[in-house]
């Protein structure tokens, strides 16, 4: 539906704010190239998700939210979002929730998009924005009516952001989304947000801050670990301020971080944190990954395949172990489709055939004895027999002749043909389209020709070609190949090296992140560290408290940073030693609700701290009396259940408390590594930890790297034990 400029209502007239259907814009341009080569051909919203588009599950959780008028901004590949919105079920058959697309020829930011939209005046009030690779079931009720409320108060609150809580794997700062470590200030009592930092030096041990933010804030807390959802609720102001400011292109790193060190308009931005709801945004090919396995494992319910929240699109029937088969698969007898995984209508399996942990598309092929683990198969694809695929991405139409090996992180693009007995090398981009010979400096930049809907960059004026010797396959006995007869049709090429040297290469694919790769990027990290020309210094890893002397790590100490725990840590600790002493249970209760009170910590950290303490000093015991570590825990950990239990009740904080058992088996306290199974069924036999929580936990492990797994492995036995018991008490009961 095509837009006129129009005259702007007052967003100021309380009667005309009662009348205002709640908006959103979605934002269905990436206005990045994470997804090249497969978002030249296609846009990204467009791209599957567990078989059915991005932008579905977007446009569905607006409509669940009550939002009544969606408005699409399209640029590149206009076209083809149009075409998609017009032939689905959100346009055909008008209802309370309508959706418009608004076409730009030329904007190549957000902030282009923003003014261009502003221009139209189609937004008469508070509004939502985000982008259309977002998924979430969050409840909108609250978040919105804090932030009116703010606004009825205060005018210059402008925007409220989502965020949730998100653990950073500490080696690489960086989240299980593949997204780099943010950094937040935000004061405790209010919520709003006063310091943003997204894109910090990982190779550096320390962040630099300005000492008045600190003096004019005493109260603030900085966190990394929060998770910024890119779901936003904003006054009319945003898209005002946008066209005041040109100069404003990225949403985080140009407006937030602009109106935090705004000192003379008055703006603010305040949060609001999820606890157990689902967002998350689609950025790179890891969070690709990691949202496809969240959605299979049910976690955004009710967005999950075999419901039907996208029109005609065939029903997923799910079965056992989280598998989720179209009615009409044809499935080989002796074929095997493991846990977790989605096979699509139409689709053939033939003999010895295994899928594990992927999805499959609609009308594929697959031969026999094809091995495909932890993959993403779109539609149309044909595998031939022998064929083996390891965390590989593979888009519509693709042929694989027989033999064929995509090692982990491979990219296919749309129709990309692989001849007989091919090693695709590991984090390889192959495309029907050429390379660019040149990448654009600013990442935020995606531009595109509207006339044509091919994206296209006007500062590449040569592209790449084939011939490269440094972009070749291999054949299964280890012989390079050039490009001539590396199988691939027409005019092919592989876009990445073999060896996936660039950082971005397995920091943000979809292939596991192996332990070398930790390492050699720690060692990277550790070796370019120089803090010397810090003048106040923060550590990257927990928070710090407010009203806080210390600003930094104690160098005393002598522990590597990352071996290093918060303030907050240190003093339960100290505050636990203290109560061996001779202190009474009561009164170290009292002493550590104080100190939870005083940083501002939540029920969660609280429960981590008591457990890490009462676990060190079961080390400590064993170390100075150099008695058995297993029956010296054994006896603390019952002398403390009472102590446990009162800070570790509920199921998220026993699930904090197993993933903090976790991080010392490989950072502080790494004896108890060997022994973390049978800790792990000790604290359930004291009921300290619950079924329920230790199979949480291992339900989340299963579409982990292998890094990651160490201790699910360890406890096989007994998650399997804890699964099948239930089902022989119901035997027992049955026969008396």
């Amino acid at each position: 539906m095509a837009l006129k400029k129009g005259q702007r209502t007052s967003s100021d007239d309380p009667e005309e704010l009662a009348r205002t259907p709640l908006q959103a814009l979605l934002l269905a341009d990436s206005f990045a190239q994470k997804f090249r080569p497969i978002t030249l051909e296609r846009p990204k919203v467009l791209l599957p998700l567990v078989n059915a588009p991005m932008i579905n599950y977007t446009l569905a959780w607006l409509e669940s939210v009550g939002v009544e008028e969606v408005f699409v901004f399209c640029c590149a590949h206009a076209q083809q979002v149009k075409d998609y919105l017009d032939g689905s079920d959100w346009v055909k058959h008008p209802s309370a929730f309508s959706v418009t697309t608004i076409e730009s020829h030329d904007s190549i930011s957000a902030g282009d998009a923003l003014r261009f939209v502003y221009n139209h005046g189609v937004i008469r009030g508070d509004f939502i924005l985000i982008t259309g690779d977002t998924i979430s079931n969050m409840s909108l009720t609250q978040a919105l009516q804090e932030h009116k409320e703010r606004r009825k108060k205060d005018p210059h609150a402008i925007m409220t952001m989502v965020i949730k809580r998100s653990k950073p794997l500490p080696q690489l700062h960086q989240t299980r989304l593949g997204t780099d470590e943010i950094l937040m200030g935000i004061d405790p009592e209010t919520k709003e947000l006063l310091y943003y930092e997204d894109k910090a030096d990982r190779s550096r041990r320390l962040i630099t801050l300005d000492k008045s933010l600190l003096a004019d804030n005493p109260s603030l807390i900085l966190h990394n670990d929060k998770e910024d959802c890119y779901i936003d609720i904003c006054s009319p102001d945003v898209l005002s301020i946008f066209t005041d400011n040109f100069d404003y292109q990225h949403l985080r790193r140009h407006f937030v971080k602009g109106l935090l060190v705004d000192d003379v308009s008055g703006y603010k931005i305040f949060t609001h944190e999820i606890q157990s709801s689902y967002a998350a945004r689609i950025d790179n090919f890891r969070s690709y990954d990691t949202i496809s396995k969240d959605i299979i494992q049910r976690w955004t319910y009710p967005l999950v395949p075999d419901i039907l929240y996208f029109g005609s699109r065939t029903p997923m029937k799910l079965q056992r172990q989280g598998i989720l088969k179209a009615p009409d698969v044809i499935l080989s007898h002796s074929a095997r489709i493991g846990p977790y995984s989605s096979v699509g209508s139409g689709t053939s399996i033939g003999d010895n055939s295994v899928i594990m942990n992927s999805v499959i598309g609609d009308c594929c092929t697959i031969g026999r004895n094809v091995s495909i683990h932890g993959s993403y198969i779109w539609d149309n694809v044909v595998i031939e027999d022998g064929c083996k695929l390891s965390h590989a991405l593979v888009c519509d139409g693709v042929h694989l002749r027989s033999g064929v090996v995509l090692e982990p992180g491979v990219i296919l693009s749309f129709k990309v043909e692989v001849g007989q007995n091919i090693v695709v090398p590991a984090y390889s981009k192959v495309s029907l389209l050429p390379q660019p010979s040149t990448q654009d400096s600013d990442e935020e930049l995606e531009y595109a020709d509207a006339s044509s809907g091919v994206v296209e960059s006007p500062s590449i004026t040569s592209m790449g070609n084939a011939g490269n010797f440094d972009q070749t396959a291999v054949s299964s006995d280890g012989e390079k190949l050039d490009n001539s007869e590396v199988g691939i049709s027409g005019v092919g090429y592989i876009w990445s090296n073999s060896d996936g040297g660039n950082e971005e290469e397995w920091r943000y694919s979809i292939a596991s992140i192996t332990a070398e790769k930790i390492m050699e990027y720690c060692n990277e990290a550790y070796d370019d560290h120089d803090a010397s020309d810090h003048d106040l210094s923060i550590p990257q890893s927990g928070e710090l408290a407010h009203d806080s002397e210390s600003t930094g790590f104690d160098e005393g100490d002598g522990e590597d940073y990352r071996d290093t725990y918060s303030k907050f840590e240190k003093e339960v600790e100290e505050t636990f030693q203290r109560a061996l002493g001779g202190v009474h249970e009561d009164n170290l209760v009292l002493e550590m609700n104080a100190l939870r009170l005083s940083y501002d910590k939540s029920h969660l950290d609280c429960a981590g701290a008591v457990f890490y303490s009462v676990m060190r000093s079961a080390l400590a015991a064993a170390q100075s009396s150099n008695s058995n570590l297993i029956q010296t825990t054994n006896e603390v950990i019952d002398k403390w259940k009472g102590f446990l239990g009162k800070y570790i009740k509920s199921e998220d904080e026993q699930f904090e408390v197993i993933l903090k058992f976790e991080e010392m088996c490989q950072e502080t306290a790494k004896e108890f590594s060997p022994l973390f199974a049978t800790i792990l069924h000790r604290l359930y036999d004291k009921d300290i930890i619950t079924e329920d929580a230790i199979l949480s936990w291992a339900m989340e492990k299963e579409g982990a790297d292998e890094s990651d797994k160490i201790f699910v492995k360890q406890s096989e036995a007994f998650i399997t034990w804890l699964k099948e018991a239930p089902e022989e008490d119901e035997d027992e009961d049955e026969d008396d």
